[in-house]
């Protein structure tokens, strides 16, 4: 049985922010045999929802208080986040050049390739940041846990739904 750990969690949550890349809504669009409407569907995804790799990752330096010692350890969760964003930007990249010839089923195709590629990313960057957080010191990793705890309003989320009266 699998278990996911605090660190864990936040660690996906950091991810899922960094290769935020790939479209919500292409999830959630019904697919459509028509050619067309697959790459009207392309076109309109905007390039990057969210701020560049590069801006997130001296966002998230600063906000973390990365120290000197820590360095080591943050150039490989930076060089990881780096990866991923080029491996889903070459994938969106792709999925638009073909957008006007995809069909509704090659259109999902390629949008499993990117969340695939999401995924492994998120994969390559848990023990990396694990890495990183175990040699924080407690106030760091309190901050840290209040700074991924922010993404995508996770913790609106979890909030239970207010009673009905």
């Amino acid at each position: 049985m699998l278990t996911i750990s605090r660190k864990s969690l936040a660690t996906v949550a950091f991810a899922a922010v960094l290769a935020s890349a790939a479209p919500a809504h292409a999830a959630t669009t019904p697919a459509t045999p028509a050619p067309s409407a697959a790459a009207k569907a392309v076109k309109a995804e905007p390039h990057f929802r969210h701020m560049n790799v590069e801006t997130r990752i001296a966002d998230l330096h600063r906000k973390l208080d990365i120290t000197k010692a820590q360095e080591a350890d943050w150039k490989a969760v930076a060089d990881t986040m780096r990866a991923d964003a080029k491996t889903v930007h070459e994938l969106i990249e792709a999925r638009r050049k073909n957008a006007d010839t995809m069909t509704a089923v090659d259109d999902l195709n390629s949008y499993a390739k990117i969340a695939e590629a999401h995924a492994d990313g998120i994969q390559k960057l848990v023990p990396v940041f694990t890495k990183l957080y175990d040699s924080m010191t407690p106030e760091q990793k309190k901050n840290a846990d209040k700074v991924f705890g922010g993404f995508e309003g996770r913790h609106e989320m979890h909030k239970p739904a207010p009673a009905k009266k």
